[in-house]
């Protein structure tokens, strides 16, 4: 495998996190009491698909490093599938499944701040426009499951 840089490796992250993010919004479109929150979701689904193809665009530019990079991609996706799967065993509610895109969003808000800073740092113009956008659309993900679960909660406890 070849050997990744930092960024690189924080690349592979993001990008098997964008294709993890379209089998969660997926699945916990498909619980009870969701269909309130379909749209939301199906667009967050939208959107982890053009992080996937923007973030895989800029892999392709990454001479000698593109296989490594979508091999830890896919070892990502898988372990936050893994993640998914654990919390969210037996768990039919709505309620569930958006505190867990509550926490999803912050690790994928966090893993693209990081991008952000290190490609500044490293001068990486066109991570850091990359990372611009994905930040932006992070912050609005993170930011609609929060009220979206709070919503969810207030109506369980009968409000």
């Amino acid at each position: 495998m070849a050997d990744l840089t930092p960024l690189d490796e924080k690349l592979a992250e993001v990008l098997g996190l964008a294709q993890a993010a379209q089998d969660t919004t997926a699945h916990v479109a498909g619980m009870e009491d969701a269909g309130d929150f379909r749209e939301q979701l199906m667009g967050m689904g939208e959107d982890a698909a053009e992080t996937e193809r923007r973030t895989d665009a800029h892999v392709d530019t990454l001479e000698g490093r593109k296989t490594a990079i979508r091999e830890k991609a896919a070892e990502t996706k898988s372990e936050a599938a893994d993640m998914r799967e654990a919390y969210l065993e037996g768990e039919e509610e709505a309620l569930d499944g958006f505190e867990f895109l509550t926490m999803a969003e912050a690790g994928e808000l966090g893993h693209w701040e990081i991008v952000q800073t290190m490609a500044r740092t490293l001068g990486d113009g066109a991570v850091s426009e990359l990372s611009d956008w994905a930040v932006k659309v992070q912050r609005r993900h993170f930011e609609g499951v929060r009220a979206s679960s709070l919503k969810l909660a207030e109506t369980e406890a009968g409000g």
